[in-house]
């Protein structure tokens, strides 16, 4: 099969391949899934580059967990039926040397989910990291349902489904954070009350404005290291911080303005979700695809053989929206 891999960390275009691997074959327990979209993810560039870890966790790896596909064989204890089924998965490549950028990937049944017919084929690549994650944190700690919800980023990969999510699972007022007017468009389309141009507009303020001085119920933080200090500023005493992301490590914590406001600090990343979070998620997911409720970002659609330039737009921030490659 036709697949890219590296088989040593660096740059993107230093050891990014290209070639012709084995087909592998289900193991008992698994699907074969023949791979139509890959998804390109932060973690995956981080994964290549070596920030998780300074050494290689197998000695040649496929990356990407994210891809849209049709099963097309099953392993020993997996229903025939399941094959000819469209799916998208999750997990691909966490823990496993084989990922999505290949023709082929086998992987437990149970991580290659239905896709609804509504979808569009290159949408169901962004559904294992972007959206889960965002759904998870809509869904944790009892929902949104009747609180102010903060999105950062509400034109980014993971926050454009964040503020979907938040507004049609009963979030109101819904508010995010964007860096230009162009993104501003893009996140009042998905379905913000308000937008906050945070880079010429003093987000504390306007933020107090929108909610009458009272603050927001819920930040959900991209980027908890840089912006954890506002964060407190922007919450109602009681509030909580849900962060799936941070540049900044260690992170600093304010103990006192933190206590004195009675604030919650939750963390979380999207590979490591409990079995009932991740069926829960997966289920509402599911009902709000199959009614086409969902808008997908697709930035950039790239073949395969092109994955180096797919690996430095998502590495550079150059796309607004997700990064798919096409395999052929």
């Amino acid at each position: 099969m036709k697949a890219a891999y590296y088989e040593r960390l660096g740059p993107a275009a230093e050891v990014l391949q290209v070639g012709t691997l084995e087909t592998p074959d289900p193991g008992p327990g698994e699907v074969r899934v023949r791979v139509r979209w890959s998804g390109v993810n932060p973690s995956d560039v981080k994964s290549r580059r070596g920030l998780r870890s300074a050494a290689m966790p197998f000695p040649r790896v496929v990356p990407h967990s994210d891809g849209m596909g049709e099963i097309d064989a099953v392993g020993p204890g997996v229903a025939p039926g399941r094959i000819g089924e469209r799916v998208w998965t999750w997990n691909a490549a966490w823990g496993r040397a084989g990922g999505t950028a290949a023709q082929f990937v086998c992987l437990p049944a149970a991580q290659a989910v239905p896709l609804p017919d509504a979808v569009p084929d290159e949408a169901g690549a962004c559904l294992g990291i972007p959206a889960m994650t965002a759904m998870h944190a809509v869904l944790m700690d009892g929902g949104v349902a009747g609180q102010t919800v903060l999105v950062a980023g509400g034109a980014g990969a993971v926050g454009h489904y964040a503020v979907q999510l938040a507004s049609r699972l009963g979030a109101a007022p819904v508010i995010t954070t964007v860096s230009t007017p162009q993104k501003a468009a893009l996140a009042r389309e998905a379905g913000a009350d308000d937008v906050v141009l945070y880079r010429d507009e003093p987000l504390a303020d306007r933020v107090a404005s929108l909610t009458a001085g009272r603050g927001v119920d819920r930040v959900i933080e991209v980027g908890v290291g840089v912006n954890g200090a506002v964060d407190l500023e922007l919450l109602r005493p009681g509030g909580t911080c849900v962060a799936y992301g941070s540049s900044v490590t260690p992170l600093p914590l304010p103990f006192y303005p933190l206590i004195a406001k009675n604030l919650r600090l939750l963390f979380f990343i999207v590979y490591h979700l409990e079995p009932a979070d991740r069926e829960r998620a997966c289920a509402t997911l599911t009902r709000l695809l199959a009614r086409g409720a969902l808008q997908h970002r697709i930035a950039e659609r790239v073949p395969l053989d092109d994955i180096v330039r797919a690996h430095e737009l998502v590495e550079q921030g150059a796309a607004v929206g997700n990064v798919v490659l096409r395999i052929d």
